[in-house]
């Protein structure tokens, strides 16, 4: 089976992967967008989840040849390489509508039943009343038994086990009850493979940023793919294996973390598609429960873009109509420094006092959210350097190979108060304007 993609070409499908792929459970990422809102912001944003993730999956394949091209094929090979190819695929599954603006209205993580051994590290101990996340439906999805006879095939041929790829995307290796299966020739392939699932340099990443910006019309989430997966190696650190990249690619690895950046200030928060999130908030908000997300699976696989727009079209509520007509109200003020931000939340206090009703959006994001993993859940990616004469390679962990990390160590914050200003009377909009400084027109409103 081939399917046609305009960003990765033709991309070949397995015999045995298609029963997967067809499966109601990944078909229904043919109707959740990869952007959501977005979409009102660059219509050219269309594009599907479903075929996110048969990118993700493809670059994933190619990834693990290149670190495995030394192997000869035999079983484990081919058992492991199946098992990735088919994380990469699956690890969107559990996406609930609209990306993640609706996975406020997710029931409690314990109402899912997902036994703990599946979870997250961060959940094997404690409560599990926190709300439940896509990544929770994912898991849940897989070790539950609605992908039982679709997996047939492989498990046929390859050995491949559910439980393995709920491994692979989670990152515990509890999931799975053979302690082995990663295992070649006395060497863990574990913690590599699930860093090119979820690290600073995962295949997801690498294809969202592609796809995002082809779809969007914009050359922000432009890098070299090619040299960055060639200069892709295995370190055996430890009995371990972990994800290296060759020094000699570093600056493109700078390159790809800084379009990841970019596509964030200049895509992902764009101050429209944001505040839309933020109306369809106060929906979930202010509707008594018009919408909700099941914890039961079946009813779960109903929900999708298409169902989620429906209900908003039907309901009476002014947040789900401005979010149906794409109308937001105006942005008045933004701010992206400290400065700036507490001239906002002046605005915004007296906002408060006067009872002006506003939308406040406050988008973050780091250049690395691994960088501050305080409690050292994900191995280092390591920068390799092979000296001429030298039979043993040096091997520098990443966060210190590139300054770009200290650089942008922070976050970067932008807020936003989105209210209609010309409904104010003219004295509320003077006092506003005296806030942040801007003169107002003499004689307006009055």
């Amino acid at each position: 089976m081939e399917i046609r993609d305009p960003v990765h070409g033709s991309i070949h499908i397995l015999e045995e992967e298609i029963p997967i792929i067809s499966h109601p459970l990944f078909c229904r990422l043919r109707n959740i967008k990869q952007l959501g809102l977005s979409e009102c912001v660059f219509p050219g944003a269309t594009h599907t989840r479903y075929l996110h993730s048969i990118g993700v999956m493809y670059i994933g394949e190619r990834a693990f040849d290149r670190l495995f091209k030394r192997h000869t094929t035999n079983g484990e090979v081919d058992r492991l390489r199946e098992s990735f190819k088919l994380a990469c695929l699956l690890h969107d599954i559990g996406h609930a509508p609209l990306s993640h603006s609706s996975e406020s209205v997710m029931p409690p993580l314990k109402k899912l039943e997902i036994d703990r051994r599946y979870l997250p590290k961060r959940d094997r101990t404690g409560d599990l009343d926190r709300q439940a996340t896509h990544e929770d439906y994912t898991v849940k999805f897989l070790i539950d038994d609605h992908y039982h006879d679709a997996f047939k095939a492989v498990e046929e041929r390859w050995g491949v086990k559910r439980s393995a790829v709920a491994a692979l995307i989670t990152g515990n290796l509890e999931c799975t009850s053979n302690s082995d299966y990663f295992a070649i020739e006395g060497i863990d392939y574990f913690p590599l493979l699930h860093q090119l699932v979820s690290s600073e340099l995962d295949c997801d990443r690498m294809d969202y940023l592609m796809r995002d910006s082809y779809f969007c019309g914009v050359s922000y989430g432009h890098f070299d793919l090619d040299w960055l997966l060639d200069n892709l190696t295995v370190c055996i650190v430890d009995g371990k294996a972990l994800l290296g990249i060759s020094e000699r690619a570093v600056v493109t690895f700078d390159d790809f973390l800084l379009s990841r950046f970019h596509m964030f200030l200049q895509v992902y928060f764009h101050y429209r598609s944001v505040c839309l999130e933020q109306l369809l908030l106060k929906f979930f908000k202010t509707s008594q429960g018009e919408y909700q997300i099941p914890a039961d699976l079946h009813q779960y696989m109903k929900h999708d873009d298409h169902y989620l727009m429906s209900v908003l079209r039907s309901s009476s509520n002014p947040y789900a109509q401005a979010v149906v007509n794409n109308q937001i109200p105006p942005k008045v003020c933004e701010s992206f420094n400290q400065g700036q931000l507490a001239q906002l939340n002046k605005v915004r206090q007296y906002l408060e006092e006067e009872g002006v009703e506003y939308i406040h959006s406050s988008s973050q994001g780091r250049l690395s959210r691994y960088y501050h993993d305080s409690q050292n859940y994900h191995p280092s990616i390591l920068v390799v350097r092979s000296i001429t004469g030298v039979k043993e390679a040096e091997y520098t962990d990443i966060f210190k190979a590139t300054d770009l990390f200290e650089k942008f160590s922070q976050a970067h914050a932008v807020n936003r108060l989105h209210f209609d200003m010309e409904s104010l009377n003219f004295s509320v909009r003077k006092k506003i304007m005296q806030i942040i400084s801007v003169r107002p027109v003499d004689g307006q409103g009055e």
